[in-house]
This record gives structure tokens, C-alpha cells and sequence, in this order.
């Protein structure tokens, strides 16, 4: 009786241990990764171009994954719309002005979003004008008519170059043009000059079969004393106030991935088209070339490294822009960029191209 009582509990113990370890797996954790990965909703600032393509070699070479982040890339509408739609909460963080985080901060302190990778070491505004024409100086444009599209950075910081270089900018007349029209209007002589972002004219200009290194005259601002940045990573305040190893791992992926871009621009840009079959590669990998060249690896660039900012520059551009928008007041530093998240300097320096 004894040993069937004990065959009986040992069958019992067992089908109970069987249950246990069958229910426990159902309530087992899931892995950690999938616990702590922090979803990341993030805005490029206008469609896709070759600009964009070291976000998308971030997610295929698993730079995103590694630190633990779901990052979801959305193209834009601007790049100052990248600071408005971070502003209403729509996106975490995004690609975008730095000058209209300013303007932002000015009116609504503690709620614009803050820049913490700098990609565009020079803002990328300029006017641009045919080589066969008149203008050969920015002061002949008085007297001239300038296109713009409405609201155009490169028009409103107009005052700041016309004020460096001797222009009476109540001499020059302004049109508002369809942003896709500039430079159709100014080759077919509608406008005489315009005032545009210069990685995407430039681009433009290739596609219409013009050579804009030979054809059109250019007179970026930042050869003009205009000392503004341009473009970077922003991210949320609440971002950076509840998840600062994730705004850190965020800038580590695309510091990686950007040194990655300017070591071989074909791999990123196949990443690109990957994900817009229709690009013309060729003309893609030629604006990230040129983007390269003109606003990212500056002699400033060499000595401080990617993502960084220079101070007393900084400060001086902050007084730039208040005096082209009279801005309500002036923010600090602190309130628009944060280099807390920077990698070390050996980790961002690149050569110059």
C-alpha cells in the first residue's frame, strides 16, 4: 500500500511540475532587448535625396538595433517644419534647421526641441544667378528682381548678407516662386536672380541639363560673414529629459553611420535607393558630394569633428538671426544645442574631402 501511495505521489508531483513549468513559460519575460528597445518616431526634412542616405545605412548595418532603438524614418516637409512636428509631439526626433529651432525658442522657451548632432556646419542658404548674366557681384542685385518660394529661409536671412555687403536691400525686388520653379524662372529669365537652398538647386540645376559649376553664379552666404549653421539631428525635450541613453545611442548610430557614408558614398546611397527604387543614383550620390564638399566637412569640421559647434560662432549667428526676424529675445546656447551626447573627438574626425 505504502509503495503505491508513493508511486501515486511521485506521479502527482510530477504532473504538477509538468503544469508549473508549462505555465511558467507562458509568463516568462520576453528577451531584454525587446523590453528595453525605445521606439523612436523620426522626420527627415524634405523627400528622400542623397542627404538622407547614413540614416538608412544606420538601420541596415543594425547601428539602430545594437543601441537598442525601433527607429521609424518619415520624409519631410521642410526643414523647419522638422521643428514644428517634433514641437506637437507627432515625432520624437528628426533632420532639421537649427535656425528655426532658435526662432522657436526665442517665442516658446522649454518647448522648442534641441539640436545634439550638427551636420550642417554651414547653412546652406545662397542666391544664385546666370554666369552669362549681370550680376557678377551680390551688389548687383540692386535694381534686379530675386525669386523665392513664400517664407524662404534664403530670403529672410537676406537682410544679413545685404547688410555685410554693402547692398541697399530696398533696391532689390522680390517674387514669390513654386519652390519646383526657381531655377526654370531664372534660366528662362523670369526672375534675375534667386535666393535658395543651395543642396537642392544645385541638384535641380544638374537635372534640367544645366552645369551649375560652369553655367550659374553662386554667392553662398556663409562667404559673406552670414556664420549661421544649417541642418542636424533634434530631438524632443521630453526625449531628452526621460530617455538620454537613448538620445545618446541615436547619435552614436548616426555618427557611425555618416563616417561610414563619407568612407564609401555608394554603400549608402544603395541603402537610399533601396528604399525609393526611382532615385537616379548617380544624381544622389552627386548631391551627397556636393553636400559633403560645401556644408559638412569644413576646415571647422577637421579641427572639432562632426556634430560639434563652435561657441563664439554660435553666439554670433544667435545675433544674426535676431536681427533678420527681431526675435523677442535671444536664447542660450543651452536651450538649442546639447553636446553631451557627442561621441569623443577620435570618433568624429574625419579628413577633409
Amino acid at each position: 500500500m505504502s509503495r503505491y501511495l508513493s508511486r501515486r505521489a511521485a506521479s502527482l508531483a510530477l504532473s504538477a511540475l509538468s503544469i508549473l513549468m508549462a505555465f511558467g513559460a507562458t509568463l516568462a519575460p520576453a528577451p531584454a532587448a525587446a523590453q528595453t528597445e525605445t521606439p523612436i518616431k523620426f522626420v527627415l526634412d524634405w523627400k528622400l535625396q542623397g542627404v538622407h542616405a547614413w540614416y538608412y545605412l544606420a538601420q541596415d548595418r543594425g547601428y539602430f538595433a545594437r543601441e537598442k532603438l525601433a527607429v521609424t524614418i518619415d520624409q519631410g516637409e521642410g526643414s523647419a517644419a522638422t521643428v514644428t512636428k517634433i514641437m506637437a509631439g507627432a515625432y520624437q526626433a528628426g533632420f532639421g534647421d537649427v535656425n528655426a529651432i532658435v526662432q522657436n525658442a526665442a517665442a516658446k522657451p522649454g518647448q522648442a526641441p534641441v539640436m545634439v548632432y550638427m551636420l550642417y556646419n554651414r547653412a546652406p542658404f545662397a542666391l544664385i544667378a546666370k554666369a552669362s548674366g549681370p550680376i557678377r557681384t551680390p551688389k548687383d542685385l540692386q535694381g534686379r528682381t530675386v525669386g523665392t518660394p513664400a517664407g524662404g529661409a534664403a530670403a529672410r536671412m537676406f537682410p544679413v548678407i545685404a547688410a555685410r555687403t554693402g547692398i541697399d536691400a530696398t533696391k532689390v525686388a522680390w517674387t514669390n516662386v513654386a519652390p519646383n520653379l526657381q531655377e526654370q524662372l531664372l534660366l528662362k529669365d523670369h526672375v534675375d536672380a534667386a535666393a535658395v537652398f543651395s543642396v537642392t538647386s544645385y541638384m535641380n540645376l544638374v537635372a534640367q541639363g544645366i552645369d551649375p559649376d560652369k553655367d550659374i553664379r553662386w554667392f553662398h552666404y556663409g562667404d559673406y560673414g552670414v556664420e549661421l549653421y544649417g541642418n542636424g539631428v533634434m530631438v524632443s525635450q521630453q526625449l531628452l529629459r526621460e530617455r538620454p541613453e537613448a538620445v545618446a545611442g541615436l547619435v552614436r548610430a548616426i555618427n557611425h553611420a555618416v563616417r561610414d557614408t563619407i568612407a564609401d558614398p555608394d554603400v549608402a546611397i544603395a541603402a537610399l535607393v533601396k528604399r525609393e527604387p526611382l532615385l537616379n543614383k548617380d544624381l544622389e550620390k552627386r548631391r551627397l558630394l556636393y553636400t559633403l564638399k560645401t556644408v559638412m566637412l569644413t576646415p571647422e569640421v577637421a579641427t572639432q569633428g562632426l556634430g560639434d559647434i563652435g561657441d563664439a560662432r554660435f553666439a554670433r549667428a544667435f545675433l544674426q538671426l535676431k536681427e533678420a526676424f527681431d526675435l523677442p529675445r535671444v536664447p542660450t546656447a543651452a536651450e538649442v544645442f546639447d553636446r553631451r551626447f557627442l561621441p569623443p573627438l577620435a570618433e568624429r574626425t574625419v579628413a577633409r574631402r
